[in-house]
């Protein structure tokens, strides 16, 4: 037997109930879209379109990991590290920082070992152009140094951190 859903109605209540979520005309049919026929087996187990309150309280698993708190701090320290005269260095540090947490984000999301494993070794390769972008602006003097040093120290513990995590899933 299947159950015949309509999106934008809720499984609370049973098909043919008297309840206002399942009350749906033809023409609100047609507004909603398709409908979709689910086995029952498989609309039992669904759970109800949860609320904004609940999905606010919602952590994903790449934000639960240290390293991408450490990632999304390096990326906001090398956002504004660059002054926007000088446009290349900026665009190139900004993608690198970015490239580091969301590679960090992608490897949280993995569920292979292997492929947490690539995704935490091309974020660790993104941290140390990082690093090597930092040493370019300290040496051509373009941002401060104390910022230069705050952000090379993040850069330094997200590559041990991404190494770390690295080797431990390629064992």
């Amino acid at each position: 037997m299947a159950v015949h859903l309509v999106p934008g109605t809720s499984l609370a209540e049973p098909p043919g109930s008297a309840g206002p979520s399942t009350s749906v005309t033809a023409a609100s049919a047609a507004v909603a879209g398709p409908a979709f026929d689910v086995p029952a087996e498989a609309a039992a187990g669904l759970a109800a379109v949860p609320t904004d309150a609940e999905l606010d309280g919602v952590q994903l698993d790449a934000s639960k990991l240290h390293c991408y708190q450490v990632a999304l701090e390096l990326h906001t320290q090398c956002s504004v590290l660059v002054a926007v005269l000088h446009r290349v260095v900026r665009d190139q540090l900004e993608r690198a920082s970015l490239s580091v947490l969301l590679n960090t984000a992608e490897a949280g999301g993995r569920r292979s070992r292997r492929d947490k494993a690539r995704y935490f070794a091309y974020a660790r390769g993104s941290a140390t152009e990082v690093a090597a972008l930092l040493d370019v602006l300290e040496r051509r003097h373009l941002a401060a140094p104390a910022a230069i040093r705050s952000a090379r120290r993040l850069a330094i513990r997200a590559i041990q951190m991404l190494t770390r995590v690295h080797q431990r899933l390629s064992e």
